[in-house]
């Protein structure tokens, strides 16, 4: 079964835009065009256009995609490239994700002093310790409302 680049848009999500832009990248060398010039995509096709997605989503960049794209249309020698090209991929992926994960530990910290009952006087608490530890420094009060902004 074949695809036209609008079926394709409307089963994957991606704009027709999106895909026109992938191919003149060179993202998209595997799709053939028809007699009449016009992109006809496969379900094989469709496969790699998930892979891409998958790799874009996760933050490769457009020059690393066309690589292993490269490689994909390199055949079955290139898998050692594809290899270290994903397990690179890969690690920056679990880095990002860590980074992440201690971000949200804060927001979560935040949330659940938010939640509480007394979120009012743990708040108050919070700000009077540190408006306490600008004075003892000798630092202005930044705390104060006419510095604080309103939008």
């Amino acid at each position: 079964m074949t695809y036209t680049i609008k079926q394709v848009a409307d089963k994957t999500g991606l704009s027709i835009y999106t895909l026109r832009f992938y191919d003149k990248q060179g993202l998209l060398p595997f799709v053939a065009r028809n007699q009449s010039g016009y992109r006809t995509f496969t379900e094989g096709d469709l496969h790699l256009l998930h892979t891409i997605t998958c790799l874009k989503n996760t933050g490769m960049t457009i020059a690393d995609i066309r690589q292993y794209i490269g490689y994909v249309m390199q055949g079955p020698t290139s898998v050692p490239q594809r290899q270290r090209l994903l397990h690179a991929h890969r690690e920056a992926i679990l880095a990002r994700l860590a980074l992440i994960q201690d971000n949200l530990k804060e927001i979560d910290f935040k949330l659940n002093i938010y939640d509480a009952p007394n979120a009012t006087d743990l708040v108050a608490q919070e700000q009077a310790a540190a408006q306490a530890e600008k004075v003892a420094n000798g630092l202005p009060n930044p705390y104060l409302a006419a510095n604080i902004p309103t939008s």
